[in-house]
């Protein structure tokens, strides 16, 4: 056993639980905060292209819930292959945990071949499906033709990055996240200014500060620092390597990719109640409640690994002390949160907009829109932690109930039981956050028990 291993199983396995998901936790947070500014920036500057500014960014605007769904797929994997590497870690199974870290590498550059083919050839008739008009349309397709050739930089960068964070090594991948956006942020100018490349400069700009983020994500995990290491050898998609991955991303996955579906929804119910000003107020709580709940999803990140090293360790103290501390600091968080939101929903709206009409609107709304965020630290531990114990078909039953056995309907049954239909469909949100919140509780009071059961008769037997 090579000295990082040995110092990354003590961390990971005998450091204090309170102190290490400080340590894992914090990296994480700061890459997600700083992976949504460079995206904000991205857009600042493509609203500034003289003369058509407005259009380029509506046209870029309707590009976004296509790249959700390709993220979406880097999570499929990534986010699923992650947890197990880690569980084998802890079982000392360093060879097991290779073949999955290699297979999902082979497994996401199938992936990105297909993702590019769609998108080069389909991607007019996506973005009309999407929204985009014959003004914007034009935008839309040079952005999305330029993006769809470094798919598979996205894909590596995002999925790969998930296995050093697995690993412990939340600062390096953290700087993989800081490479990318400082690079962004530098070659957006360049691009679509000084080359006078428009809105194709801003796709240039962003596929080649995820090729470089690429190249130090594989440098790592092909390097000495890494305890998992990418060799060739490991590479081919093996279906008992991959599938168990692939199922257990996949309540990232339909998180992610149900996003651009459950938009859709909000906002053509919100354009016949309420107009315009509803879905401007749509596009500002969504705006808040992204950048709200990045630093819980962190933390929750954070303390993946030594959920799943700890599982496969078999060491349940230890596993019911990390769950205990990750849920009181989720919420902790998410109470904060509330309390502020309900406190000066002015102050959070006015951040997005500057007009008077739109503030007063959507302070209203966004009070309650926010009115179930109170318990979501509840929702967010537990998810996180079906996840870290590898219980692939309680994480999906959570997805799948929240997104569409709840939200959905109430999307549109809610516009119909209340006087204000248009406050009815913001109404949705808390009450789908409520039920979903009660039955993952339950859910996950048996499920947890009876996953440390099952270790703790493996540890005796």
């Amino acid at each position: 056993m090579t000295n990082t291993e040995q110092n990354k199983k003590e961390m990971l396995g005998t450091a204090p639980v309170g102190k290490l998901l400080l340590r894992l936790a914090l990296p994480t947070v700061v890459a997600q905060l700083i992976n949504m500014l460079y995206n904000i920036v991205d857009r600042i500057y493509i609203g500034h292209i003289p003369e058509v500014g407005d259009l380029a960014l509506t046209g870029v605007g309707v590009c976004m819930p296509i790249i959700m769904i390709v993220s979406a797929f880097a999570a499929l994997v990534g986010s699923g292959g992650a947890p197990r590497a880690s569980i084998f870690m802890g079982k000392k199974n360093i060879e097991d945990a290779e073949r999955t870290l290699g297979g999902c590498f082979g497994l996401q550059i199938v992936i990105s071949a297909i993702l590019t083919a769609v998108l080069l050839i389909w991607n007019r008739d996506l973005l009309m499906a999407f929204g985009a008009s014959d003004r914007t349309i034009g935008y839309a397709t040079d952005y999305m033709s330029v993006y769809a050739m470094g798919t598979v930089f996205v894909q590596l960068t995002l999925g790969m990055n998930a296995f050093i964070t697995a690993q412990g090594f939340t600062r390096t991948s953290m700087i993989s996240v800081m490479v990318g956006a400082v690079t962004n942020i530098i070659l957006d100018p360049i691009l679509i200014f000084g080359l006078d490349m428009g809105v194709r400069g801003a796709a240039l700009a962003t596929i080649l500060s995820q090729a470089l983020s690429c190249v130090w994500v594989i440098a790592f995990l092909c390097g000495k620092r890494s305890i998992l290491r990418l060799k060739p050898r490991n590479f081919a998609p093996a279906p008992k390597i991959v599938l168990p991955c692939i199922a257990l991303g996949t309540a990232t996955f339909i998180m992610q990719a149900s996003e651009s579906v459950i938009s859709v929804c909000f906002n053509s119910s919100l354009l016949e109640y309420g107009g315009d000003i509803a879905v401007g107020a749509m596009t500002i709580l969504t705006g808040v409640m992204q950048f709200a709940m990045l630093p819980a999803q962190g933390i929750a990140q954070g303390a993946q690994p030594i959920l799943s090293y700890n599982y496969g360790a078999k060491n349940t103290a230890r596993v019911r002390q990390t769950y205990r501390i990750l849920l009181r600091v989720c919420l902790i968080y998410s109470v904060t949160v509330w309390a502020a939101v309900m406190l000066f929903p002015r102050l959070f709206v006015s951040i997005f907009t500057p007009d008077a009409a739109l503030v007063d609107f959507a302070s209203k709304a966004l009070r309650i829109y926010f009115g179930g965020m109170v318990l979501f630290g509840i929702q967010i531990s537990s998810q996180m932690t079906f996840v870290s114990l590898g219980n692939a078909p309680a994480s999906v039953i959570v997805a799948v109930v929240r997104k569409f056995v709840l939200l959905l309907p109430l999307i549109y049954v809610m516009p119909r039981l209340v006087g204000d239909r248009t406050l009815g469909v913001y109404m949705a949100e808390p009450i789908a956050d409520v039920l979903a919140v009660t039955f993952t509780a339950i859910l996950f009071a048996f499920q947890f028990r009876k996953a440390l059961r099952k270790i703790e008769s493996e540890k005796v037997g």
